[in-house]
């Protein structure tokens, strides 16, 4: 795929943008590209073409958080490759309605029947909040059991055969997710690669109580998740690893440090999320929340940041997102009599997410457990600086050019870092202009799902002898060339 780089003026600063110029030709019938043309009856593959089996289980376009991220992942490799994506039954329509052909770029593996079962199990424990995620997440993992083992029923013929080049699981993402799968594949020497793992990030020990609001009785024993059956096998037999985080790349056994990876779960497309250079010449200072409203995501902390302001009339929020915390936080802006500056304006679709931030300045995510951050890249791409807790995954995807990181220790502490860092923002005009620059550059260079498909595409070659190891870093800019790094450390 020829990937352009075009450098788009906008007001006094340049922002680096990587389009893709070529998707999957609609017209190739239903020849998949991996196809050598042969009639023999033999299933065969061009060897020079990569044909991974691609494990996505939750992968869906139109769902949010981990659904998403398994659709856009396998969505970009798929641009690359002749992959052919492993989802399970409840995807089938949102794939079909997307375009993709069952049978040629996906198949739909029924564990239903078992998944269903835990499914329900879990809204109980959750208790119909949106609460709860650590035991539904150790519930999720159990029904993956069940869902690899339809999958090899339905592909060994085609895994043993050699159609496939390697089996990259991207879904699920959570660390707690074993794959009985790896030691047979490892048994007709297919390489197995695992990730992004992400996930299980320690509480705050200063936000025991918050834990207790999400109903997280089981994060306290995680490390179970050790003794679960083939969390040995899924390290130690598959031919890579990928973390999602630092804390994550930490927790991978020393003994498969040669075979890990870094790479953030999260990307963009930033045709999506178009550029706009944020300026603030008059009026207040817009900040957006984005995200469910739960306790441990924090828009409480940023409505008593905001009120805690002397000069609180100089700033706005706009919180978007649903939850059981909503009469709360309506509660706590009448409270502090921010009835005019803190508007409510429900969850919004993924589609029409730009176009609701497209007034905003700042994302404020004061989230004190977030994975990932998925917002922040996408806000990144809006030129929207991004102000987080310096905590887990957001910090990972800024740096001080475009974003801020508040450090804290206590429920205080981040509330009064998040005051001081949006005052110092409203104070400073022309540095919220540059880091609005640097935002967008970085999530165009560094943050695409096509940046991170071509990293893993460089995993791919590494596990199957055809280059040597990539960085352990693979968050690193994809430069086509000394102009556009040169570009970059210009903003």
């Amino acid at each position: 795929m020829r990937v352009l780089v075009q450098v788009m003026q906008r007001g006094e600063c340049a922002v680096v943008t990587k389009v893709a110029k070529t998707e999957v030709d609609p017209s190739a019938g239903s020849l998949p590209p991996w196809f050598d043309g042969s009639v023999s009856g033999t299933t065969k593959r061009n060897p020079g073409t990569v044909r991974p089996l691609l494990i996505a289980e939750a992968a869906n376009p139109e769902w949010t958080s981990v659904p998403l991220v398994g659709w856009n992942l396998t969505r970009a490799i798929a641009r690359h490759t002749g992959a052919l994506v492993a989802t399970q039954i409840r995807n089938r329509e949102a794939f079909l309605r997307a375009g993709l052909r069952e049978e040629i770029d996906f198949i739909a593996i029924d564990n239903e029947r078992q998944a269903s079962r835990l499914h329900r199990i879990g809204e109980v424990l959750r208790g119909g909040d949106n609460k709860g995620w650590t035991a539904v997440t150790a519930l999720s993992s159990i029904a993956y059991y069940s869902f690899e083992k339809q999958l090899w029923r339905v592909l060994k013929g085609r895994l043993t055969e050699g159609e496939f080049s390697l089996v990259h699981r991207v879904t699920p993402v959570s660390p707690t997710s074993q794959s009985a799968i790896a030691k047979k594949l490892k048994s007709i020497n297919v390489p197995f690669v695992v990730g992004p793992m992400n996930g299980g990030v320690a509480w705050p020990p200063a936000f025991r109580s918050v834990r207790r609001q999400e109903l997280d009785w089981l994060s306290p024993m995680r490390r179970l998740h050790k003794l679960m059956p083939h969390y040995s096998a899924t390290r130690h037999l598959a031919a890579a690893l990928i973390a999602g985080s630092r804390a994550t790349f930490d927790e991978l056994p020393k003994s498969c440090l040669s075979k890990s990876f870094w790479l953030p779960e999260n990307a963009v497309e930033p045709d999506r999320f178009p550029f706009t250079q944020r300026r603030r010449d008059s009026g207040p200072l817009r900040i957006a929340f984005v995200g469910r409203l739960v306790p441990y995501k924090g828009a409480d902390i940023l409505i008593e940041a905001v009120a805690s302001c002397h000069h609180s009339s100089d700033l706005e929020i706009v919180i978007i997102g649903e939850g059981p915390q909503r009469p709360l936080l309506e509660a706590l802006v009448r409270t502090h009599g921010l009835e005019g500056r803190v508007q409510f304006r429900g969850w919004i679709p993924q589609e029409r997410l730009a176009h609701a931030l497209a007034d905003s300045h700042v994302l404020a995510l004061p989230s004190v457990r977030e994975f990932g951050g998925g917002v922040v890249v996408e806000a990144m791409s809006l030129g929207i600086v991004p102000v987080v807790a310096d905590y887990a995954g957001p910090p990972e995807l800024i740096d001080v050019q475009c974003g801020i990181a508040v450090n804290f220790h206590d429920r205080h502490s981040l509330v009064q870092g998040f005051a001081n860092a949006l005052v110092s923002l409203g104070n400073a005009p022309e540095r919220l202009a540059s880091m609005s620059c640097a935002a967008a550059s970085r999530a165009r260079l560094i943050f695409t799902w096509d940046a991170k498909a071509k990293q893993i595409l460089q995993v791919y070659e590494w596990v199957r002898g055809n280059s040597a190891k990539p960085s352990v870093n693979l968050t690193m800019p994809v430069y086509k060339d000394k102009e556009d790094y040169d570009l970059l450390n210009q903003l």
